[in-house]
């Protein structure tokens, strides 16, 4: 989906503020229900560790490069971790686990996919279940991504990333605004909240963020591309949760942008959309450059022709990271 302009506080648009207010009660029932599915749901418990990485709100916070760190980290650690997803916008249900050479990203989303190239990645639409088929096939812990909100499966830490920049909105509940829960409630169920920022220059302001005082661990972290632009002229487009994250990337990297096409989140590539993509590109005498997660949601005969530029997530203090990754491990070993 798209970001809705009444989401934003610096539209400059006073009719913002209206719908918002108009649409409050729809976010109070929304808040309501999730908070009684926490409520009444007793969470399953697995024979392994789980840390779920989740937000707050709804809309692209960079948790799946999170994520990607995490798996990584746990397995310089010597554990033999694996990723779990819903498999958003794909058709299977699980559990599966996810075979890129096999499945698209139609069948299990494109998040799973991009896992892959860590650990190996499930997909499960009930948690439990793909937690059970991970741990059955050796895993030693699960990193989760998603589902602070779903409370089926038994979490040892949940890490909260939230957008530093974009914050928590307007403060508002879906759909009058971004956030799926109040803040401080589920503040109040995490164990560490990772603040992205466009750089590592640029410090988190952790009081307008209401996060000053808080006793959990608060991580400074940015996306850093892995390589520089292609060379040459550029046409960008991009179906993530903020696009123009993904432009202004490129520009402070000196890429040669002639143009930018946005589109929603997950957003599934028709050939029209490649076709209209290829006219522009071929106007500016460009070639097409896009984020890895759409990349992998490409048709294959598609992906010879269009470029990618992967992203990593990197962090201010990455020893505090390896620090919390220990103590979450210790904790669970502990516990069982």
């Amino acid at each position: 989906m798209r970001e809705p302009v009444f989401w934003r506080t610096d539209a400059g648009r006073s009719s913002g503020a209206m719908v918002r207010a108009l649409l409050s009660p729809l976010g109070h029932l929304y808040a309501w229900t999730v908070a009684r599915r926490i409520r009444t749901t007793v969470p399953e418990k697995v024979g392994i560790p789980v840390i779920c990485v989740g937000n707050l709100t709804v809309g692209g916070v960079g948790k799946t490069p999170i994520v990607l760190t995490l798996l990584q980290r746990l397995t310089e650690m010597g554990q033999s971790p694996a990723a779990l997803s819903r498999g958003y916008g794909g058709k299977l249900a699980g559990p599966v686990r996810v075979d890129p050479d096999i499945h698209t990203a139609a069948e299990c989303g494109d998040e799973p996919l991009l896992l892959t190239g860590k650990a190996p990645a499930w997909i499960s639409r009930d948690r439990p279940a793909g937690a059970r088929a991970a741990e059955e096939s050796g895993a030693s812990v699960i990193v989760m991504d998603d589902g602070h909100q779903n409370p089926s499966l038994g979490k040892d830490a949940s890490i909260i990333v939230v957008d530093g920049r974009a914050g928590w909105g307007p403060g508002t509940l879906f759909p009058a605004g971004p956030l799926r829960e109040p803040v401080a409630t589920g503040l109040a169920r995490a164990d560490a909240v990772i603040v992205m920022m466009p750089d590592g220059e640029t410090p988190p302001d952790y009081r307008a963020l209401g996060l000053e005082d808080l006793e959990i661990p608060v991580f400074h972290a940015w996306l850093a591309p892995t390589a520089p632009p292609p060379e040459g002229k550029l046409v960008a487009f991009a179906g993530i949760g903020r696009p123009q994250k993904f432009f202004d990337a490129l520009i402070a990297k000196g890429a040669d942008l002639a143009e930018v096409a946005d589109f929603p989140d997950h957003h599934p590539w028709s050939p029209g959309d490649l076709q209209r993509l290829e006219a522009l590109a071929a106007a500016h005498d460009a070639r097409l450059v896009t984020t890895e997660k759409d990349w992998v949601r490409l048709p294959a005969e598609a992906r010879s022709s269009i470029l990618s530029w992967p992203v990593e997530a990197r962090f201010a203090n990455p020893a505090a990271l390896d620090g919390l990754l220990r103590d979450i491990m210790d904790a669970a070993r502990e516990a069982r």
